[in-house]
C-alpha cells in the first residue's frame, strides 16, 4: 500500500513539475547551453527599452520565432507541439536572467531543434533588434 502511494504522489509531483513551467507531458526541457565566451560578453548596442529596436524585433519575432515560441513568447507557438523539446518560456525570470550576447548566440546559432539564423537573419541591427523585443517579454 505505501509503495501504491508513493508512486501515485511521485506522478502527482512529477505533472506539477511541467506545470509549473508551462512545459506540455510529452516534451522534454532542454539541457544548458554551452555558448563561447565572445558571445557571453558582447553587448546589444540598443539601450533597454528602445521603441524603434522593440519595433524592429516584433516584427521579425512575428515572421521568424512565432510560430514556435508563441505570441507572448511563451513555448507556445503552433509548431511547438510537433518539436520533442518545449521551446522555452521567454517571460520567465530564468531566461530574462541570461546575457544579451548569450540571446544572441541561442536565437541566431541555434542548437538542436533551434535552428541557425545566420542566413535568414544576416544583418546584426536585425538580430539585435529581436533580442530587444525578446526582453519586453518579461511577466
Amino acid at each position: 500500500m505505501r509503495t501504491k502511494i508513493f508512486y501515485l504522489v511521485l506522478i502527482f509531483v512529477g505533472s506539477m513539475a511541467f506545470t509549473a513551467f508551462n512545459v506540455p507531458q510529452d516534451q522534454k526541457i532542454g539541457g544548458p547551453w554551452d555558448i563561447p565566451a565572445k558571445y557571453i560578453s558582447m553587448k546589444n548596442p540598443n539601450k533597454a527599452g528602445d521603441a524603434d529596436a522593440e519595433k524592429l524585433g516584433k516584427t521579425l519575432y512575428a515572421k521568424h520565432c512565432r510560430s514556435c515560441h508563441g505570441n507572448a513568447g511563451l513555448g507556445d507557438g503552433p509548431k511547438a507541439k510537433n518539436l520533442e523539446t518545449f521551446p522555452g518560456d521567454f517571460s520567465s525570470a530564468k531566461f530574462q536572467a541570461y546575457k544579451d550576447g548569450e540571446l544572441y548566440f541561442m536565437s541566431y546559432i541555434g542548437r538542436d531543434e533551434m535552428p541557425n539564423f545566420e542566413k535568414n537573419i544576416p544583418d546584426e541591427e536585425s538580430r539585435w533588434a529581436i533580442v530587444s523585443y525578446m526582453r519586453s517579454l518579461k511577466k
